[in-house]
């Protein structure tokens, strides 16, 4: 216990009205202090430690008691897993002979696997729903029971319920067991839960989905209920309403609508098409990312897309990252591979002639398409795909430029998100776990050396992190920056690896000042993570509403009538002659019906023109947020729109005006 933690429980153990007597449960606590049911758990701290417990664990002697609501993490994952064992008692009333697999709380809620023979049907989740709330009226007391091995076995022998006699089977040696009871449902658990079932009246069954046992794909396939609950209704109906706004904003559904791109069954699934739009704003972004790229000094190359097996053989990627890689094919009577990763060819360009620590820093940087196999139940749109196109880089520097170049990509990484509107990231230090160094290559020094290099980069750039061990990649640590989108869900971007073990695989070297060869040490990075999820990312984050940057479209001019169409192709051509992305509409549907589809199609302004537009020479403009902006002239519009679109804005020009 720290000392200011010591000085506030001094404070706070001198307060006798805060004392309980032995034996008293924390339920007793919440009693005495007449706490509502908005209290879930309590933070407990005596002289020794601070932990958290349930209302119904004993007081054990004089401590501090604090109350914990739904604003606490543990709190709300008590709430949660009851709600799944709510969902559970509901379904065996249901549907007798159903077995039981696991339910946990999990992030906005909880679900439960379920082995029965009955298929679930979404209008099975009202009849559950109902279920549920006859048993939160019943306010059944939830109890937990301290077991043996055997006794809990016995069980769930006699209970017929297989998984969790697996699960059991799968517990320490000796390890007690805990079971929980409401009414007459009981689960092997390991908590924490409230009080009451009635501690929590506001739920709602959300989903259907299968779910292999253990995420085994040669196990049985459970059936999975997802819901989410919260402590009051006005919180539930605010959750299901982004709910629905994640729904309206799924990159799959507006990828559809606004024709960015297709996965064709006939072609394989996790396979993406770029359709004309979408492939024009993937052009957009990768013509800036060169541009970029290359003025902070990086090469661009291009590289196979397939290599000998022993090429990733001698990077280790056969055998440590061969699940994930596609079966060999033959070619000329020797194995070759589709490649997962683009590294080994950059190094193979490095290795290619001799290199003066003179010539270092090297970057190559390449938009290279890999191909990695992906199950086809985690395969999610643009989002989790099989072949995509990385934004990938690899930098060969001497060992005291590391750092260096470390922060100078932390540099980019930042500028790279922050123009594609992306304010709020957090970096993860992701090292080894020192416990199970066999699933990684090289020695200790080489990789004390890498985490510390990025540790060093993160403090020098004074960025907050988190140290996640045992998430490095088999060659290297890395710092990955997970980035909050419109939504507040939280993204995989940009990731920085240093590696020192593929140069030495390799066997790749400098001629350094003192005329002998030295070993360069070896970045990978990438700072949008592939075109496929950075674009279907963008989707969700803006909703389809791309900023006029990277609009595929960027101006779309509409004739009132037939009588103003001459005009109207005018200054359509005028605006795509000075560089923007514009269209006319000459169709023959009316205005309204017009200027409704350039909205569907969020396009970011309309320019009407009608016969007195014509007559006075001018524009009318409309902006697909800001609707009406009045009258101007084309060259005053021109002007506004131009530097929005050169600064790279995340708004409209008319805004800051």
């Amino acid at each position: 216990m720290g000392h200011e933690m010591r000085e506030d429980f001094v404070a706070k153990w001198n307060d006798k009205s805060k004392r309980m007597a032995k034996g008293s449960t924390f339920l007793d606590v919440k009693k005495a202090f007449g706490w509502k049911n908005d209290v879930l758990m309590v933070r407990v701290l005596n002289e020794t430690q601070s932990e958290i417990r349930e209302l119904r664990a004993q007081v054990d002697g004089d401590c501090v008691v604090e109350p914990l609501g739904f604003e606490d993490e543990r709190a709300r994952e008590a709430l949660r897993h009851t709600a799944s064992h709510v969902l559970a008692q509901a379904v065996k009333r249901l549907f007798p002979g159903t077995r039981l697999g696991i339910g946990p709380a999990i992030e906005d809620g909880f679900y439960y696997d379920f082995d029965t023979e009955h298929r679930f049907t979404p209008e099975d989740l009202g009849a559950i729903e109902k279920e549920m709330k006859r048993i939160t009226k019943q306010n059944l007391p939830i109890t937990r029971e301290i077991l043996s091995r055997e006794e809990a076995r016995k069980v769930f022998e006699e209970a017929g319920e297989p998984y969790k006699l697996e699960l059991i089977d799968e517990l320490p040696e000796g390890e007690p067991v805990s079971i929980y009871r409401q009414g007459e449902f009981f689960d092997l658990c390991a908590g924490p839960h409230v009080p009451y079932t009635g501690y929590f009246k506001a739920f709602k069954l959300l989903s259907i989905a299968g779910a292999y046992w253990r995420g085994d794909e040669n196990r049985p396939m459970l059936q999975r209920i997802y819901g989410t609950a919260f402590m009051d209704q006005e919180a539930l109906d605010a959750h299901l309403a982004r709910l629905e706004e994640i729904k309206r904003r799924d990159h799959r559904r507006l990828g559809r609508e606004l024709d960015f791109f297709s996965i064709e069954e006939e072609g394989g699934p996790g396979l993406i098409y770029w359709h004309p739009k979408g492939a024009l704003v993937r052009e957009i972004i990768e013509h800036f990312w060169k541009e970029e790229h290359r003025r902070r000094g990086y090469e661009i190359v291009y590289t196979p897309h397939i290599a000998k097996l022993d090429l990733w053989k001698t990077s280790g990627h056969w055998d440590w990252y061969q699940d994930n890689m596609y079966s060999p094919m033959d070619v000329d009577e020797a194995k070759y591979l589709l490649k997962p990763m683009n590294c080994p060819f950059h190094i193979l360009i490095y290795k290619g002639k001799t290199r003066s620590y003179r010539d270092l820093p090297i970057k190559y940087a390449e938009l290279g398409t890999v191909y990695r196999y992906e199950r086809s139940g985690v395969l999610h749109g643009m989002l989790r795909v099989r072949g995509f196109t990385q934004d990938d880089a690899h930098l060969f520097c001497t060992p005291d430029q590391l750092e260096e170049q470390l922060v100078e990509v932390l540099d980019l990484a930042e500028f790279m998100l922050k123009t594609f509107g992306y304010d709020e990231h957090y970096c993860m230090l992701s090292v080894r776990d020192p416990q199970n160094k066999a699933k990684y290559i090289g020695d200790d020094e080489i990789w004390e050396r890498a985490e510390t290099a990025l540790e060093n980069a993160l403090k020098a750039k004074k960025l907050d992190y988190q140290v996640d061990v045992g998430e490095a990649k088999f060659y290297g640590p890395a710092i990955d920056i997970n980035i909050k989108d419109a939504m507040g869900r939280m993204w995989q971007g940009p990731t920085i690896q240093a590696d020192l073990n593929l140069p030495e695989r390799f066997d790749i070297h400098y001629i350094g000042e003192d005329g002998q060869r030295h070993r360069p040490v070896m970045i990978h990075r990438t700072v949008l993570g592939a075109m496929e999820r950075c674009i279907g990312g963008l989707l969700e984050h803006y909703g389809g509403a791309f900023p006029m940057w990277l609009s595929p479209v960027q101006i779309r001019v509409i004739p009132v009538t037939d009588r103003q169409a001459d005009y109207a192709k005018a200054v359509a051509g005028h605006l795509a002659g000075q560089g923007f992305r514009t269209e006319c509409d000459l169709g023959p549907d009316k205005i309204g019906y017009k200027i409704r589809q350039a909205q569907l199609e969020k396009v970011p302004y309309m320019i009407i023109v009608g016969d007195k537009e014509k007559e006075a020479g001018n524009i009318s403009v409309r902006h697909r947020g800001l609707g009406d902006l009045g009258n101007m002239e084309l060259a005053e519009f021109a002007g506004k729109v131009k530097q929005e679109a050169l600064s790279k804005s995340l708004e409209s020009a008319f805004v800051r005006s």
